[in-house]
């Protein structure tokens, strides 16, 4: 029972110390605690880059926050602090994060019927079908509805068309993700809007408003949003979402097919992803040139929220479109982070390119334990674990080649390897079984 007891409070007790360091700012007015570049790790020698970059590409506005403090922030074409733009499908996460509010409160649940919310007969399809589409379908875009209707946004029965059953198919298809908000709207009893503004507006200070399912707002609320993400649904000491186990599985692989998406996050580092409007799957990390822990909200014309976790880094992009595509997953994306991998210039990137192949854990995944190899010279002298939202959850110095996560949740993690310097070797990714 001590031994319990005591794993549990080293579990805790980095993250305790991560969330007091972490910045919020008030939630009212302009406020916001700036860092400059330099104390934020950036590289400053390729800002003139990024700005010169975010401009061709017709940005409006662009921030990049490290611990909650605004790092670097700038506005272009006559846009400001507070001009409003548009989160185009970069909003589906707030919808989603809303999904999961009204989980806890006993409103839903994900594997509830979709029709128990909308009624008999909210699609054309045979009622047999339509009853096996689940609220966690329209999650994970595999209702089985046939994306390639002629208006992919319309709400109509007529519209929404069975093509496969629930489960058996992934498709990028705007429809059942928008009637999200009528579920939710069913379960609660009030507007979409009103929920939104009591369950994270009024506890984050977010300001914005929903204009036909697509949600508007300034840059520094879409910075606010990644902020709660990035914290875990906790925004200085005020808890908006207390459900670790949804927080996770939306930032994790949700269906069999498109590995890079969860609960309407794009997920980097997967190794293989689908586009909107295609069933072929590619062999890539959807942002190769992005960290592979990054997840990120993705909208049309190229709106754009990214989140490192282990860095505490939120990204912001607002703007027309790149000229790239007009798909939430561009090349934009992998281009902008070809420069930004400069400017996020932290130890954990001088790390992969230096060391990345000096050191070697196995097995991957791994159930118990992980075994490590040492190679080139590098002495291992502690390790640290994080998980994907960035919380410490092992620190221990290094007497054998082997490391207990016996005792670690089911899902991805990240350990650093350090000298007795503190030096980071070397940084890699593992699955828990």
């Amino acid at each position: 029972m001590k031994k319990s007891k005591l794993s549990f409070l080293i579990f805790l007790f980095p993250f305790i110390l991560t969330a007091q360091d972490y910045y919020f700012p008030p939630l009212l007015g302009n406020e916001w605690e700036t860092i400059s570049p330099t104390d934020a790790g950036l590289c400053t020698d390729d800002l003139d880059s990024l700005s010169t970059f975010l401009v061709e590409k017709n940005t409006k506005a662009f921030i990049i926050l490290k611990d909650g403090k605004i790092a670097f922030e700038e506005y272009y074409n006559g846009f400001g602090q507070d001009s409003v733009w548009y989160w185009a499908s970069a909003a589906k996460t707030l919808t989603g994060y809303l999904v999961g509010v009204a989980q806890e409160e006993g409103l839903l649940n994900l594997d509830d019927k979709t029709s128990d919310y909308l009624g008999e007969g909210w699609t054309i399809a045979p009622s047999d079908k339509e009853d096996l589409i689940t609220i966690r379908h329209q999650l994970s875009m595999s209702t089985g509805l046939d994306d390639g209707v002629p208006d992919p946004d319309c709400l109509d029965a007529s519209c929404l068309q069975y093509l496969a059953d629930a489960g058996d198919r992934w498709s990028y298809h705007n429809a059942p993700y928008r009637l999200l908000q009528n579920v939710v709207g069913n379960a609660s009893g009030q507007t979409f809007q009103n929920y939104t503004f009591q369950k994270i507006m009024l506890k984050t200070g977010l300001t914005g408003a929903w204009v036909d399912y697509v949600f508007f707002s300034k840059p520094r609320s879409m910075a606010r949003f990644g902020s709660l993400i990035l914290n875990k649904g906790n925004w200085n000491g005020t808890t908006v979402l207390a459900d670790q186990n949804y927080q996770t599985e939306m930032i994790n692989t949700s269906q069999n097919f498109n590995q890079s998406y969860g609960y309407l996050w794009w997920l980097n580092g997967k190794g293989t992803h689908m586009l909107p409007s295609s069933q072929f799957v590619f062999n890539s990390d959807i942002i190769p040139n992005a960290p592979d822990e990054m997840f990120a909200a993705l909208g049309k014309n190229d709106q754009k929220l990214y989140v490192i976790p282990s860095q505490n880094i939120v990204v912001v992009r607002m703007g027309e479109s790149s000229g790239v595509s007009l798909f939430a997953l561009s090349t934009f994306d992998d281009q902008l982070w070809g420069i930004l991998k400069n400017v996020i210039c932290d130890e954990t990137n001088a790390v992969e390119n230096i060391s990345n192949e000096a050191i070697k854990i196995f097995p991957n995944p791994a159930s118990t334990e992980l075994f490590f190899e040492e190679r080139g010279g590098y002495e291992i002298d502690q390790i640290k674990i994080f998980n994907t939202l960035g919380q410490l959850v092992k620190r221990e110095k290094i007497n054998s080649t082997q490391i207990d996560i016996s005792e670690f949740l089911k899902g991805t993690y990240f350990i650093q390897l350090l000298d007795e310097k503190e030096n980071i070797l070397s940084v890699k990714k593992f699955f828990k079984l």
